[in-house]
């Protein structure tokens, strides 16, 4: 019944080049979409263009102003999915303020910026559609060391909502998707010593992390039309690590 429910659909997908990013720009694409995908990566981009027909566009989304002419550069696409996020490790009294506004940036403004000119599109057009952010089980989890990105997809999530609350009267849904610990190529590094991972671990009671193309799966369940009435809402997609 998915197998092509995406044809004749264009989504752009920020943060394409890598990890969960490209696991949803390759699921849309083998779903019958046209994908516009974002990277910092020049080389990420032009593997993905290789591999999908992708078009794609090079924007550091630290840089406000070169975020709103990329996704001005890429309208008028279907759908949209924030996915590009960053982090930086450190303990909350060694967190700087470089760091912390770097992860607000790219976590939470440029979403917020890349939405914008999507919602101004679509609702030019008369259109509905559909936002799906990527935010993270960060966003009610404390973790530690995690000061700034905790932070930054907290504010995602809250942004989100009043998203679903003033797009949705035109017909433009907003979502997220939460993960908890996901095994793109960095997690795997990060998380392969399992006195590390165990305590995570035990955490979740299916008892193992997530694998990027489960995040894509809810992701698209989302854009579709069989979320037709799902607005507003933060997704776990989390083993059920969040009820613990």
């Amino acid at each position: 019944m998915a197998s092509q429910e995406f044809s004749g659909k264009s989504v752009l997908v920020t943060g394409a080049g890598k990890g969960i990013g490209r696991a949803i720009a390759l699921m849309l694409a083998a779903r019958g979409a046209k994908v516009v995908a974002l990277s910092r990566s020049e080389a990420d981009l032009r593997a993905l263009e290789t591999e999908i027909g992708s078009r794609s566009i090079a924007v550091d989304l630290a840089d406000p102003v070169a975020t709103r002419d990329a996704a001005t550069a890429a309208m008028p696409v279907d759908y949209l999915v924030n996915c590009a996020g960053t982090t930086t490790l450190e303990a909350f009294i060694d967190v700087t303020v470089e760091a912390f506004d770097h992860l607000i940036a790219v976590n939470t403004r440029a979403p917020l910026i890349v939405s914008q000119e999507y919602a101004r599109s679509r609702i030019a057009r008369g259109l509905d559609g559909a936002i799906v952010n990527v935010s993270s089980a960060s966003a009610t989890t404390g973790f530690a060391d995690h000061a700034a990105y905790c932070a930054s997809k907290g504010a995602l999530d809250a942004m989100s909502r009043v998203m679903a609350n003033e797009l949705g009267r035109h017909g433009i849904r907003v979502n997220c998707v939460n993960p908890a610990i996901t095994m793109t190529d960095m997690a795997r590094k990060a998380w392969s010593d399992p006195k590390k991972a165990g305590p995570i671990l035990a955490r979740m009671p299916l008892g193992r992390f997530i694998e990027p193309e489960e995040v894509a799966e809810v992701v698209l369940f989302l854009l579709s039309d069989r979320a037709a009435t799902v607005n507003g809402i933060s997704m776990p997609v989390d083993t059920g690590f969040g009820i613990n």
